[in-house]
């Protein structure tokens, strides 16, 4: 039923022949003299309105005349069906309010440059591009919480204020927490699933993550959303196979779901397409000997950057897992790998067409002295993570997760360029509004 909002544009399909009510906003319009042809947009598409001097009557018809960019309008009128249209289909309309009239509004057709655009990103979402953008992000995280809920992961959610630092102390957000001590904006909630990993076997969590990290890459922002399963009994293998389930689901889902905004974004599907398992899976090893073959002066023991990440992915059509990092490149928490205690039980995956890392996982170490030791080597404050060495002392297992930015995969997806089209507000090193 219409309802207070009116009936959706999305649903104009079903509704052939009937009249109806469109609530919505001014997009563009244009005029032949005797009929305007309103194009209006209520979140869920456009649709063209077509309005005449004689069913409006003089005054209406003048007032739709000069109506501004964007002012908010109610129109009731007959739908019809015009391939020609927007949408396939078109209201004829037969009344037409003003609920808010706009005026000299700041975004038009024109180009406009990117600091611009940044700076008006509360209007600038409500362009065909980022709204294309931001819908097949909605389907992303909607695709991660299906595909988890279905595998029998709880949502577990993770706190953002921490006492001290899972992945170093360099790119920690420190704040003051009420004058007695320091706390920090969370780098991510992995050691907290963790112990939700050993409550319930199999958790997820999903929320907002943070690093101070004075990047400005295109792949960087300092505040991004991260999707974290975490899995007892589970060791690499078991991670491996479900990063691959969970990556090929999500672009599928995508494919299914949001074709007409990838059209809008003239992103090329076939390469979407070809995203199938089995996910090719090289060592660290085998990627410094691809890297060296290409020319590259990276020599074992080094972290991969965005050149070399991109170099590798190039080889590929669908994403690669790249695992057996030098435990030096990885945080305190991995496992080392008992037949090579130089690696560790890690993987990182990458996304074709040079995205990036979209997936940084792996076995987490389960054996409470030698964590203990590892905390010491990486000079951390052993008080603040007793409470995760009780998780070694009571009851533990083997176990593992990874993290995903939803962010990188939405650019990958959408073929963006920029990760601050794949978040409504982005934060960066510079931008901190609006």
């Amino acid at each position: 039923m219409p309802g207070m909002s009116g009936t959706p544009i999305s649903e104009l399909g079903s509704r052939v022949g009937e009249e109806v009510t469109l609530k919505g906003w001014l997009y563009n319009r244009r005029s032949s003299g005797k009929i305007h042809f309103l194009l209006i947009r209520d979140g869920t598409g456009i649709c063209q309105c077509v309005a005449s001097r004689a069913d409006l009557g003089a005054e209406t018809f003048e007032l739709a005349d000069h109506l501004g960019q964007e002012s908010a309008l109610e129109l009731t009128g007959i739908v019809r069906e015009d391939r020609r249209a927007p949408g396939g289909y078109e209201l004829s309309v037969k009344s037409l309010r003003l609920v808010s009239a706009a005026s000299d509004y700041p975004i038009t057709p024109k180009e406009h440059g990117v600091a611009f655009l940044l700076d008006h990103r509360h209007l600038w979402v409500r362009s065909s591009r980022q709204h294309a953008i931001l819908r097949i992000r909605s389907e992303i995280e909607a695709a991660c919480r299906d595909f988890l809920d279905q595998r029998g992961f709880i949502l577990f959610d993770a706190p953002i204020l921490t006492p001290a630092a899972c992945e170093g102390t360099t790119n920690l957000f420190e704040i003051d927490y009420f004058g007695e001590r320091k706390a920090y904006l969370t780098q991510s909630g992995q050691l907290y699933a963790e112990a939700g990993a050993f409550a319930f076997g199999k958790v997820y969590c999903f929320g907002p993550t943070f690093r101070a990290e004075k990047s400005k890459t295109r792949r960087h922002l300092t505040e991004f959303w991260m999707v974290e399963p975490e899995a007892a009994f589970f060791e690499l293998a078991d991670d491996m196979d479900l990063a691959e389930d969970f990556v090929a689901y999500i672009v599928g889902r995508v494919l299914e779901r949001r074709r007409a905004e990838l059209a809008v974004l003239e992103r090329d599907i076939s390469r979407l397409e070809r995203v199938s398992k089995p996910f090719p899976r090289i060592s660290y090893d085998d990627a410094i000997a691809r890297l060296k073959a290409k020319g590259f002066a990276i020599q074992w023991g080094d972290d991969l950057g965005g050149d070399e990440e991109t170099a590798i992915s190039e080889e590929f059509d669908r994403p690669v897992m790249i695992h057996r990092y030098p435990t030096q490149c990885k945080a305190f928490y991995m496992k080392q790998d008992p037949a090579r205690p130089e690696v560790a039980l890690c993987v990182d995956m990458l996304a074709p067409e040079g995205y990036g890392e979209i997936i940084g996982g792996g076995q987490r170490e389960d054996d409470y002295e030698t964590l203990k030791r590892k905390i010491e080597s990486h000079q951390l404050p052993m008080d603040a993570f007793q409470w995760y060495l009780d998780l070694r002392r009571y009851g533990s297992v083997p176990h593992a997760g990874f993290g995903m930015g939803i962010e990188r995969v939405v650019c990958w997806l959408c073929g963006v360029h920029h990760v601050r089209e794949a978040i409504p507000f982005p934060r960066m090193l510079e931008r901190l509004e609006p």
